[in-house]
């Protein structure tokens, strides 16, 4: 009976302990299908389809591969919305990344004169050695050449040697630019000495990029010195047309070719922006003077600086020529003069042939000069100066004289040979009434040229140019010397003064105009060893004086700063009353004294001499040793009268 029992409570305690088993079992499964519905669900919510999950008991396991590592994280979270997130186990993978993106790889080259900087990304496999190589023969020293490159490990892209090929062309072209180097683009952005050498950069670039090597080029040209300011208006039969034309801003040459196509002008006519003009009126002046042509029906206008001449056409009537130069004369701005001429008609009982001078030049340069001069010392002169322009072997004479040819027939002869050198070939005739230059020439400019050399050598004389650019001809310009560029800055300042408040460093307002011309050639000029020097009178301390001039050349050189010109080769320097070039017992010889002069920093003589004077007001010459010494120093001084007030206030 008791083993009975025993079995008995044994068999019940085992049949109730699989029965919980069992229990278990099932409520464990159902557990895990109701987390693993859960999750997927969220998953389709969520829109990721790469997860897959799986339970065991409690725990949720997540696997699968992901695209990236947002996407897993975006899983686990989807996963630990439903269920504890201490009960999701993360059992997936991320995806192996492809590729990774080579880095965009360019290089900015800047170059100022012999000094280079390489900035930026290149391949590793680049030769960077070369590169540096190259433009240190460039600029003609190695130690030039700073070298700021960084590389990255991945192969040269497609265009990037073609690329480096047109860069380097352009710097050993450019002195002063900036050169942007991508796969297959190059951008350029430089300074050029004027229009002419544009055109030839330009051409030469874009002939040694290929298709595939995109080009974008951002050249510019400083405005030219134009000494004397000069434009010459002709109408005639109906035709209007420039011998020559000259503007200081954008808004003064579309005026002047306005007026120029109302008078009859056909196209644009060119225009040349320069620095030098004498007045800012000069636009309105010149539209005036076209019109009053135009009114008249013919002739011609010519500008030399703020002279004009107007010569009307022959049989103009008097009446209508009075009236219209009268009203003329009344409308040019203060600062320019109008000599106006009505020529007289020829005589028609003359029975003289035609008087004339002839000089052509070949294309081979041998020069004859044909036809009357007025006397025998007039045609020594005229063949001396022929040999001296041309050389002795090429030139040919066969002239005779003529007593009664006009006083003024020997300057014209030299003023037509002197235009026929500005030619590589071509003709100059010579007349009473007008002298007729025809040729070709490699000087884009050679129109506006002789245009001014004719105008400043005959004044109101009638000419004619007909002249014919080939580029074929057209020798290589560079950037100006320092010698040239001091040179340019005293055609700049001309007559004009570098003025300030009376005994002070401050810059009178009239000033800005000649600082901007001269910052803008200082530009291109490039850091030239230049010494801006303040000179006073005696009037005053001397110590003061001396402080005085300092304070005036800072001025000037700061303000040159601002107007962005590099100079830190420049110096300012005070000189006070040591350096006088006129007597200060006098007003205008005080005046004088006061000045700012731009000198090239050289090896200084032994004794300073007198600097230029720039107004042309012309002070008892030096004799001996002092008028030798102010020959030396004259050549390379630039002086800008700054007018009264020096005396500290």
């Amino acid at each position: 009976m008791r083993l009975s029992a025993v079995a008995i409570l044994a068999g019940t305690f085992t049949a109730a302990a699989a029965v919980c088993v069992v229990a278990a079992t099932f409520s464990a499964g159902i557990v895990e299908d109701n987390a693993i519905d859960g999750v997927e669900t969220e998953f389709t919510r969520e829109g990721i389809e790469w997860a897959e999950v799986d339970a065991n008991g409690l725990q949720v396991f997540v696997h699968g591969t992901a695209p990236d590592e947002a996407a897993r994280f975006r899983a686990i979270t989807a996963a630990g919305k439903v269920v504890d997130a201490a009960r999701v186990i993360d059992e997936t993978l991320v995806a192996e990344p492809e590729d990774i993106r080579a880095p965009d790889f360019a290089i900015e080259i800047l170059r100022n004169g012999d000094a280079v900087s390489l900035i930026g990304l290149v391949p590793t496999g680049f030769d960077r050695a070369a590169l540096i190589d190259t433009t240190g023969r460039i600029v003609g020293d190695a130690e030039g050449v700073s070298d700021l490159l960084e590389t990255a490990d991945f192969p040269e892209p497609e265009g990037w040697g073609d690329a480096i090929g047109v860069a380097t062309r352009a710097l050993e072209m450019l002195p002063r630019s900036k050169v942007s180097v991508e796969a297959g683009s190059v951008a350029v952005q430089a300074m050029a000495a004027d229009a002419a050498e544009v055109r030839r950069v330009t051409a030469r670039l874009e002939g040694a990029a290929s298709e595939e090597t995109e080009l974008a080029l951002d050249l510019s040209a400083p405005r030219p010195v134009i000494s004397p300011f000069a434009l010459r208006f002709v109408k005639e039969d109906g035709a209007a047309r420039f011998d020559a034309c000259a503007a200081d801003t954008e808004a003064a040459r579309e005026s002047i070719i306005d007026a120029a196509q109302e008078a009859g002008a056909e196209g644009t006519p060119g225009c040349v922006i320069g620095l030098g003009v004498p007045s800012r009126d000069w636009g309105a002046a010149v539209s005036r003077s076209i019109a009053a042509v135009d009114a008249l029906g013919g002739g011609s206008v010519t500008f030399s600086n703020a002279d004009v001449s107007l010569i009307a056409a022959e049989g103009t009537a008097p009446e209508l020529f009075d009236e219209v130069t009268g009203q003329l004369e009344r409308d040019l701005p203060d600062a320019f003069i109008l000599d106006a001429v009505l020529p007289e008609p020829p005589d028609p009982d003359s029975d003289e042939g035609p008087t004339e001078f002839t000089a052509t030049r070949s294309p081979e340069g041998e020069v004859q000069l044909r036809g009357r001069l007025n006397s025998e010392m007039a045609r020594i002169t005229a063949d001396s100066y022929a040999r001296a322009r041309f050389g002795s072997d090429a030139v040919s004479v066969g002239t005779r004289i003529d007593d009664d040819l006009p006083e003024s027939w020997s300057a014209r002869v030299l003023a037509g040979l002197e235009a026929l050198s500005v030619l590589a070939n071509g003709s100059v005739r010579v007349t009473p009434e007008t002298i007729e230059v025809r040729g070709n020439t490699g000087n884009s400019d050679a129109d506006a040229e002789l245009a001014t050399l004719l105008t400043d050598k005959l004044g109101e004389s009638s000419y004619d140019i007909d002249v014919t650019y080939l580029e074929r001809l057209d020798p290589t310009l560079g950037i100006p010397t320092p010698a040239e560029c001091v040179d340019q800055i005293r055609a700049i300042v001309g007559a004009r003064k570098i003025t300030f408040e009376p005994g002070s460093a401050t810059l009178d307002a009239s000033a800005k105009d000649i600082l901007d011309e001269i910052a803008e050639l200082l530009k291109v000029c490039g850091e030239i060893p230049l010494e801006i020097q303040g000179h006073t009178d005696s009037q005053g301390r001397e110590v003061m004086n001396q402080q005085l001039s300092q304070d005036r050349a800072q001025a000037v050189l700061d303000q040159l700063r601002q107007r962005r010109v590099l100079t830190a080769s420049y110096r300012a320097t005070g000189y006070g009353e040591e350096e006088p070039i006129a007597d200060n017992d006098t007003e205008a010889g005080r005046e004088a004294n006061r000045r700012i002069e731009f000198r090239l920093i050289e090896e200084e003589p032994e004794t300073d001499a007198a600097a230029l004077e720039t107004e042309g007001v012309e002070y008892p010459a030096p004799t001996g040793e002092e008028a030798s010494e102010a020959a030396e120093t004259a050549e390379d001084a630039e002086t800008a009268e700054e007018g009264p007030g020096n005396e500290p206030d």
